[in-house]
């Protein structure tokens, strides 16, 4: 895992050129604390920067820049290639003379491809993780390429005329030519998601390559808009996969499971350094964990943290599965304090404007993690791949149960709904709760109550996906100067992609939250204490698998995720990991009317807000005023104070 950074420019001193580059990676320098480099082409119109995290080949012969043997092709890469092996087996199968390896980097395995093979047909013989720029000495091209699931992130654009791209935006932000004009439409879609979801960033004229694509960028034309070309896509997976549904028994999907993310996990393993992985306790870090531990001949290390609020606390649920399948298992208890202490951090971790709250409790267990390890494998993806989220298994109901109402008396049930607190809520649950099997309790009622009451009065699946996810239902009424358009439709069309809701539900999850929420909370954390994580469940081969499998093999009996439960059932008892879905989340609610509260004022004082000119006062003192009353506006503030915060280190 690396950092990468460069540009093209008109042509000017060398010299100039890689100070600059030098200042770009010097930002991103926690990405990669082991090695640097620089390079500048002769012509002084691109220059290419590297910082490494040394995982495979620690030795100088995995350096970056590094250049192809033939000395066409320069290229800085931020990942992993976990057949890079495989690959050179290939390459020296099909290679008319004898290929000659100066290490054993996965790096200098791409390079080779490249050259013999081409960019889309080695980017599809490819499994891994990875951002790539590859510099074309004889075409005069830029190429810059992400993974097919987003894992690894790039940004990109023109500012002035300068085309400049890197790992973070911090890197850009150092280039002379960076204006940083804020854009006020992602500002928008912030308040409605809590992230700004790809194509865009907080940067007006900065991108955020799309997953799945690479983006050609050739030398004389580089100020001309261009467009990114898929070489893989999630839709056309998806697609193909219900259309071609797996018609075996339980047994045969779930041994076909057990194989590929089998196959996933040992693949991820590889590394020449010390190897761990986060486990919550859940089912899909469980999983991995437990087919980490049934691969390796030594005991696997795993990492959680605890909490002494109860209901946020997994701690003990993770040292029990730990204890069963015998890791070598490390836990911190953190205090009030300890997590209130990442909030300053969070607009440097995050570079721009970033607001899932559970990014605290992320970037605990990655530090933890990292005083023992330098790679943690994590459970993230299976919630999307199989059903795992309460919107997935929520969606048909509210359908069923709403769409014969007029739009009137279902505005009305919201309305009473909305009008009782979210604490009042939560007491009738606990009451409930009390008499229910463990499995049928939930968290967090309140909170959904009140989601459902907004729901009451979406039309279509696209609009009910918005609905369940979205925090700020009309930022336009927030944010200053800006006619809200929902670019949102523009990533997942309004169209029925597939046959049931459950489906649309999880594509869209997959789509924009996966890459955009989930994974940049991960990478941003654990690169923040330059900890590489790897992810096995979106290997490309278990995404196709998953599509496949008909939707009685991901929710049945009312449950999510039923297959991975099924597999993680042949390792660990059910009785240790079958209980309602947490998350990974803190009592933030009730620390911004506590410790937090003199923080919030002074971000969201309303003179502050009319001066800065981005945020109408009045929505958000309301909100405000009412979570101090007890109702729980939690996510709409925290996307709010994110931004503010953001704002402030950034002036």
């Amino acid at each position: 895992m690396c950092g990468i950074a460069g540009f093209i420019t008109a042509p000017a001193n060398p010299i100039e050129l890689t100070t600059i580059t030098k200042k770009m990676v010097d930002m991103i320098a926690h990405r990669g604390p082991d090695d640097n480099g620089v390079w500048v082409d002769e012509n002084c119109q691109i220059a290419l920067g590297h910082q490494r995290l040394s995982i495979l080949d620690l030795s100088s012969a995995g350096h970056q820049p590094m250049h192809s043997a033939c000395n066409r092709f320069v290229m800085v890469f931020n990942g992993e290639i976990y057949n890079h092996l495989e690959i050179r087996d290939k390459l020296q199968s099909t290679s008319h003379q004898l290929l000659d390896w100066q290490g054993h980097s996965d790096t200098e395995t791409l390079l080779a491809a490249f050259v013999n093979w081409g960019i889309e047909k080695t980017l599809k013989a490819c499994v891994g993780m990875f951002s790539i720029a590859l510099w074309d000495r004889q075409e005069n091209v830029l190429t810059l390429v992400r993974d097919r699931m987003g894992e690894k992130p790039l940004y990109y654009g023109w500012q002035g005329n300068t085309f400049m791209f890197a790992s973070e935006l911090k890197a850009l932000k150092v280039h002379p030519d960076f204006n940083g004009e804020i854009d006020r439409q992602s500002l928008s879609l912030l308040l409605s998601f809590n992230y700004i979801p790809a194509p865009n960033s907080i940067y007006r004229g900065i991108s955020k390559l799309p997953s799945g694509t690479f983006l050609q960028i050739p030398i004389n034309n580089y100020q001309l808009p261009v467009n990114a070309t898929p070489y893989w896509s999630l839709g056309e997976v998806a697609k193909k996969g219900q259309s071609q549904l797996f018609s075996g028994s339980d047994n045969q999907a779930l041994s076909l499971l057990e194989n590929c993310l089998g196959d996933a996990v040992e693949g991820q393993q590889l590394s020449d350094v010390p190897l761990g992985a986060f486990l919550s306790g859940g089912i899909d870090s469980s999983l991995v964990v437990s087919m980490m531990q049934t691969r390796s001949t030594q005991k696997v290390k795993t990492f959680t943290i605890g909490f002494d609020e109860s209901q946020y606390n997994e701690a003990k649920h993770a040292k029990a599965v730990a204890t069963h399948l015998g890791t070598e298992h490390s836990e911190l208890y953190i205090s009030p304090n300890d997590a209130l202490d990442v909030i300053p951090k969070l607009p440097w971790l995050y570079d721009e404007p970033f607001a899932d709250s559970s990014q605290i409790a992320t970037f605990l267990v990655a530090k933890l993690a990292r005083n023992h390890v330098k790679v943690a494998l994590s459970g993230d993806g299976g919630d999307e791949l199989f059903g795992g989220y309460n919107r997935h298994i929520w969606s048909r109901s509210i359908r069923n149960k709403t769409d014969w109402m007029p739009k009137s008396i279902r505005h009305g049930i919201g309305s009473v709904i909305a009008s009782i607190p979210s604490s009042s809520w939560d007491r009738i649950n606990n009451i409930s709760d009390s008499l229910l099997p463990s499995q049928y309790r939930t968290v967090h009622a309140g909170e959904k109550m009140h989601k459902v009451a907004d729901l009451l009065a979406v039309d279509n699946d696209l609009d009910l996906y918005h609905g369940l996810v979205s925090q700020w239902p009309n930022p336009s009424e927030v944010v200053i100067g800006e006619n809200f358009i929902d670019r949102m439709k523009a990533i997942v069309p309004n169209k029925k992609n597939f046959a049931d809701i459950e489906h649309q539900m999880m594509f869209m999850d997959a789509m924009t939250y996966l890459p955009d929420d989930i994974l940049c909370k991960v990478d941003r954390a654990a690169m923040g204490v330059s900890l590489e994580t790897r992810v096995p469940l979106l290997d490309h081969r278990v995404v196709d698998l998953a599509w496949k499998l008909p939707l009685h093999m991901k929710i049945r009996n009312g449950q999510g995720k039923w297959l991975l439960r099924e597999l993680l059932f042949k390792h660990v008892p059910q009785k240790l990991v079958d209980r309602p879905k947490q998350g990974f989340g803190l009592p933030v609610a009730s620390w911004l009317r506590g410790p937090l509260r003199e923080w919030v004022e002074e971000l969201i004082d309303e003179s502050r807000l009319k001066k800065e000119g981005y945020f109408h006062p009045k929505p958000i003192r309301i909100a405000w005023n009412e979570h101090l009353q007890g109702k729980n506006r939690q996510n709409q503030l925290w996307g709010v104070l994110m931004f503010q915060a953001w704002l402030e280190e950034n002036l």
